[in-house]
């Protein structure tokens, strides 16, 4: 009847097609981000109520429950839903392949508390059951089970797949392939030689093994074999590795003995040439042995064929010394072996897995398979590690080094088919590939080789490593020869984390252009028109020190090594000598470059050394502070670093060019907020997910010796010792709050003397808490992937480990706000630096040049070298892309303190001392750097102690060089400590 409402059944009927239609139209929305937690509770309690609001005919609900849905959040995880069931497919295995995705997405949080959503029919089909039936809500449970399994198992798939990539080289030319061959790499031409087969018939069919001596050549990947020559004799089972041109080759077998010779094996032109090196001290052969540096290490094996026991002798040999002579080190605290793996990673030697011996009831060798873990580091000496999930003897070694800080082993054999029969059908050694990571001291699985091979060597190649031939089953060999290259998994960063990221660059030159109308002389553009309230100086000081050096290279230091570094936060200790003693000087001259003190204390030529010196280093930190945000966001996301490197650099020129100093401090205020907002966030966020919370987190690192549990308290200035670092940070510290024009031109910016102090005791405040939010961040990613090693990355370069988190991690659109904070540290830096450059060069040298000018031309020269300076950074900073420095924060400290300390010196000279001259200042200057890099390069210290000799020096050689120099008499009215209250 026409206006007669629907009766209850079509109603629901209406409500369940809504319901599929929901499930139907999200099969073609597949998400590109990743909700947060909250939107996803709510989404599948929404999903849920639809259905309950229907089985029950609860209209009102119903509708409720489906306008919630119009809701975008709720919407936007509701169709991801619905992609992740795939309803469409209708199959459990397509469903399967989904949370795959799902899972590689990193959205396992999501596929998880969404799985409750997912139910099997019979034979894998998707069935829909009655709204509101009893059976309906046991498979609804039943589903939630299923789900989590399948999810869980899903996720493991997707993390344990391997980075590595593999391909075949041309085979060897020997057609059964061989065991236990010698490998390397001679100028670029891949050498494998001797080894040992059965070319008369497999073991169970009679025959005997037979070794050899032929050595074979590969000039290129798609190159043939050659027969290069010969060995000195038949040879296998001994020790080879790379060093400099040739293919060292330590011990071996053949048929009826063990050797000890050591030789050198190169190909120079067409001709094989060996060259002895002395014999080891017994004769070795089945040991495992790497190369650490210039030292070759070799540890374990058998003397004889027949020997019952294995040795547990441990001993080095340096090839770079005029006279190497082998040394024979403690052995490692566990049992005899051979056939164990060696490793070299993080500046130590690892012995994993091998073979125990041991007399049967017959008196014959009897095996037992070990999966114990050892570190050697030179001078510290052996540790036990975490052991292996499984035994791996036998396994290709040296096992590659992958990243900075973890290796892999190559299958290997476990023990777990010894006596299989019959021998003719084993099925081969296990293939699974164990990484080990050196930090977290934690094994992962990595996916399989593509074909199971043990008694092999690994050969770095090019950037391939080799595994050349070995055994793939008791007595069988192969011929074949493959090649793997790590290659670093990344995340996409995805639109909206784009869009936060510009979001932030936009505003930031926003700021610059608000700040350009009041941009009208030098004053404006150099020290704000005095006009810059305190708090914001001081925050400003704030986010200039605190660089994306500090964003990533501070966690990351924590991450690998404890909280030794926070040592160095000496900023409350220097802060007063600031305050009452370097302020006052230069707001009683009124100065705009600090170098016009040195010139009213000293002279021109000091003023200007100065000032050259500032400009240099600033230059060089230009370049690192884009390089090293660069470099990180690109190592684990779809970031271009090059673009990075431009996008950041090209607008905070933009802003700092239009809007001067005052653009500047104020865009440092909000990124200070930006980035200590994604430091905490982070933190807090790892750790909720850490399981134990802050108690666990907090006693896993206390047990695992990573907060200041290693403090070395000697007074080795070689080694970061807790007093070199507390004392070296002192005049670390001093240098950029006393002598750099980027701080100190803060301290002219404010209205009064008094606003700048504030600022300054503001800004000690902020930076020991801030330092321990870094150093805190560190620790938590410590113990977020100790506990989840799946999820750490195994090529992964150390400082990019906090950017890898939080791609890896972190929540859609929460990613890209901390990203910007990376940003935000990088260009609060920046532009302080752009600026502070542009100041000392306007007014220690432009003026001086072109002084008839006027202060518009002054203000468009400003401006110009902004520009030039910027673009200079950016194209170093572009050519930095292409170069590989391992620590960049340890390098930024070395620059720090080999220019800092000798600039710092000049100031202190100056005020504290009447009798100092210019001219024994200028060289006493001279003399400190040359000191200082005289000692840097003939008796390396650590990077903290260069700031004291550089400093000591300066003012130690100045003050004395001026006693023989008698300077002409001169006004210091307001110039020393001594004189400063007279001034006006």
């Amino acid at each position: 009847m026409m206006g007669t409402r629907p009766k209850t059944a079509p109603r629901r009927q209406i409500f369940v097609r809504c319901l599929r239609l929901l499930r139907a139209f999200g099969c073609d929305l597949l998400a590109v981000v990743r909700p947060d937690t909250t939107g996803v509770e709510q989404s599948c309690t929404l999903s849920v109520s639809l259905e309950i609001a229907a089985s029950h005919e609860d209209l009102p609900g119903a509708r409720t429950a489906l306008s919630a849905g119009r809701n975008w959040s709720h919407w936007n995880a509701r169709t991801k839903l619905s992609a992740l069931l795939g309803l469409r497919s209708g199959r459990a295995t397509q469903y399967r392949e989904l949370s795959i995705r799902w899972a590689a997405l990193g959205w396992r949080r999501l596929a998880l508390r969404t799985g409750c959503r997912m139910q099997f029919g019979h034979a894998g089909e998707c069935k829909s059951a009655p709204l509101g039936s009893t059976k309906r809500r046991r498979s609804l449970v039943v589903s939630c089970c299923a789900t989590l399994a399948v999810l869980t198992l899903s996720a493991g798939a997707a993390e344990n797949s391997s980075p590595l990539t593999w391909r075949k080289l041309p085979p060897l030319p020997d057609s059964l392939g061989v065991a236990a061959p010698f490998a390397g790499v001679s100028g670029k031409t891949l050498l494998v030689a001797g080894g040992a087969n059965f070319p008369n018939g497999f073991p169970w069919q009679g025959g005997t093994k037979v070794w050899h001596d032929t050595v074979f050549a590969l000039a290129a990947p798609d190159a043939a074999w050659k027969a290069a020559g010969k060995l000195p004799r038949l040879l296998a089972y001994g020790v080879s590795v790379t060093y400099g041109q040739g293919v060292v080759c330590a011990g071996g077998s053949d048929a009826q003995r063990h050797y000890s010779d050591v030789f050198v094996m190169r190909l120079v032109g067409e001709e094989l040439q060996f060259e002895n090196l002395p014999p080891l001290p017994r004769p070795l052969a089945n040991g495992a042995g790497a190369l650490l540096g210039n030292t070759l290490y070799v540890a374990g094996g058998s003397e004889t064929p027949e020997a019952t026991n294995a040795l547990q002798d441990f001993w080095a040999l340096d090839l770079a010394a005029a006279q190497p002579q082998w040394r024979e080190l403690a052995p490692w605290p566990g049992p005899a072996r051979i056939l164990a793996v060696a490793a070299v990673q993080d500046g130590a030697f690892f012995l994993a897995s091998g073979v125990e011996l041991f007399s049967d009831a017959d008196g014959k060798p009897a095996r037992r398979y070990l999966r114990d873990v050892y570190r050697y580091k030179p001078g510290v000496g052996w540790k036990r590690v975490a052991d292996l999930p499984h035994p791996t003897a036998a396994a290709p070694s040296p096992a590659p080094a992958l990243g900075q800080s973890a290796f892999v082993i190559l299958g290997g054999d476990d023990g777990s088919k010894v006596g299989f029969q019959p021998i003719a059908e084993h099925p081969g050694f296990p293939k699974t590939i164990l990484a080990y990571h050196t930090i977290t001291d934690t094994w992962k699985p990595l996916g399989e080789v593509p074909a199971a091979r043990v008694t092999t060597p690994t050969v770095k190649w090019n950037d391939d490593w080799v595994v050349p031939s070995g055994e793939m089953r008791p007595g069988v060999r192969s011929p074949e020869v493959w090649a793997f290259k790590a290659t670093a998994r990344k995340a996409a960063f995805g639109w909206i984390n784009y869009s936060a990221v510009f979001a932030y660059l936009l505003g930031m030159v926003w700021i610059g252009f608000i700040c350009s109308k009041k941009n009208k002389s030098t004053n404006d553009f150099f020290r704000g028109g005095q006009r810059i309230p305190w708090w914001a100086a001081g925050l400003s000081i704030f986010a200039t020190m605190l660089s994306s050096i500090t964003f990533m290279a501070i966690p990351a230091a924590s991450y690998l090594r404890g909280w030794n570094l926070f040592l160095a936060n000496s900023y409350i200790l220097i802060t007063p000598l600031v305050v009452f003693v370097f302020l006052p000087f230069y707001r009683n001259l009124n100065v705009t470059s600090a170098y016009e003190y040195l010139e009213r204390r000293f002279n021109l030529a000091t003023r200007l050394a100065g000032s050259v010196l500032f400009m240099l280093y600033q230059c060089g930190r230009i370049a690192i502070v884009l390089y090293l945000p660069a470099l990180a966001l690109a190592t684990v996301s779809d970031f271009n670093m090059q673009t990075c490197i431009l996008i950041m650099g090209v607008l905070c020129i933009v802003y700092t060019v239009v809007g001067g100093i005052e653009a500047v401090i104020w865009t440092d205020v909000v990124q200070a907020f930006l980035l200590m907002g994604g430091a905490i966030f982070s933190l807090v966020f790892i750790l909720v997910n850490v399981e134990g919370g802050i108690g666990g987190a907090v006693r896993i690192a206390t047990d695992d010796e990573h907060f200041f549990e290693t403090v070395n308290w000697s007074w080795d200035l070689t080694v970061a010792s807790g007093w070199v670092i507390v004392i070296g940070s002192l005049f670390h510290n001093l240098f950029p709050y006393t002598a750099s024009q980027d701080v100190v031109q803060r301290y002219v910016t404010t209205k009064e003397q008094a606003g700048a102090a504030r600022g300054i005791w503001l800004n000690a405040l902020v930076s020991v808490p801030a330092q321990a939010v870094f150093f805190a961040l560190g620790t938590a990613l410590y113990v977020f992937y100790k506990q989840h090693p799946v999820r750490l990355e195994t090529t992964l370069q150390n400082d990019a480990i906090f950017p890898f988190f939080l791609m890896s991690e972190l929540p859609v659109g929460v990613a890209g706000l901390v990203v910007a904070g990376i940003f935000a540290a990088a260009q609060s830096t920046l532009s302080s630096s752009l600026n502070s450059i542009a100041t000392a060069y306007i007014t220690d040298f432009h003026r001086r040049l072109w002084p008839a000018q006027g202060d518009r031309s002054y203000l468009r020269a400003a401006r110009l070298a902004t520009l030039g300076v910027g673009v200079a950074g950016i194209g170093i900073a572009l050519i930095m892309a292409g170069t590989d420095i391992r620590s960049i924060y340890t390098t930024f400290l070395e620059v720090l303190g080999l220019l800092g300390g000798t600039l710092s010196g000049l100031f202190l000279l100056g005020i504290f001392s009447r009798r100092a001259s210019g001219r024994g200042a200028l060289i006493g200057a001279v003399l400190s750097a040359a000191i200082v890099f005289a000692v840097r390069y003939t008796h390396p210290l650590n990077v903290y102690a260069y700031a004291p000799i550089g400093l000591m020096s300066c003012v130690l050689a100045g003050w004395l060089i001026s006693q023989l120099f008698v300077p002409a008499r001169k006004d210091l009215t307001g110039l020393t400590i001594h004189t400063l209250k007279r001034s006006a």
